[in-house]
């Protein structure tokens, strides 16, 4: 199954322009909107702390073994055009194929929920060090512009709304079913004989990350078509719904 890095902004000096609070706040609030459905679609995460930094967040990464870098952050006009500015934008690498068919996904997905659909737009660039020192496919998501009132209203009225696109365009990425959460419940394996196998892909023919033996207790964050999305042990896959006994 996929691990992302994701990286709200630590920048807490940024203040948004309606009085809520920093972009470090705003955003790290979207990061918690996210949680559920990154675990209900079996999407593992490492994230920073708000006392980190874009360069030790990148540090840290980078010591450890990811499938994507995600950064979330919102936005500001320059000098002399405050508040003039609203969008959303997609940084990625350029030359990372991957980086950029990521940020396409959050592009057209994030299209279907902002008000101004046009000015949704994906962009390379070689200054923002979350795209360019990540070794692995990266995206820095500027997600309207804290200094406009109206999106900063947006930003702070649709947390849930964008985490949900957040993360259906990271299962897109991952070529990964979207499965809406429901509350964590705990499970036991119940099978006659043999083991149950945890799948990193709801089907028959997907990778067996764990064998799980009968009685295993095993934590149940979603269900797509008669499978579980289960965490054993350090793993987090699939496995079939119908041999998982759940409390009633």
């Amino acid at each position: 199954m996929p691990i992302i890095y994701l990286s709200p902004s630590t920048q807490d000096w940024n203040a948004y322009v309606t009085g809520s609070g920093s972009e470090e706040y705003n955003m790290n609030l979207l990061a918690d909107a996210m949680t559920p459905y990154l675990l209900s679609n079996g999407i593992q995460f490492k994230r920073n702390t708000p006392d980190m930094t874009a360069a030790s967040s990148i540090k840290q990464a980078n010591q450890g073994y990811y499938d994507f870098y995600l950064a979330l952050h919102s936005n500001a006009s320059g000098e002399g055009n405050y508040g003039q500015n609203r969008g959303i934008i997609a940084f990625y690498y350029p030359g990372s194929t991957e980086g950029k068919r990521a940020a396409d996904l959050f592009v057209k997905n994030l299209k279907d929920i902002y008000p101004l659909p046009s000015k949704v737009r994906a962009q390379s660039t070689t200054s923002l060090g979350e795209v360019r020192q990540p070794n692995f496919p990266a995206v820095l998501l500027e997600i309207g512009y804290h200094d406009n009132y109206a999106d900063a209203t947006w930003v702070e009225n649709n947390m849930d709304a964008i985490a949900q696109k957040l993360v259906l365009s990271l299962t897109q990425f991952f070529s990964l079913p979207f499965i809406w959460p429901m509350t964590p419940k705990t499970g036991t394996v119940t099978i006659d004989y043999g083991t149950l196998n945890l799948r990193a892909y709801p089907s028959d023919t997907g990778t067996v990350l764990a064998n799980m033996p009968a009685g295993a207790t095993v934590t149940v964050y979603g269900e797509w078509q008669g499978w579980y999305v289960v965490h054993y042990g350090i793993y987090v896959g699939y496995a079939a719904a119908a041999y998982i006994s759940l409390p009633r």
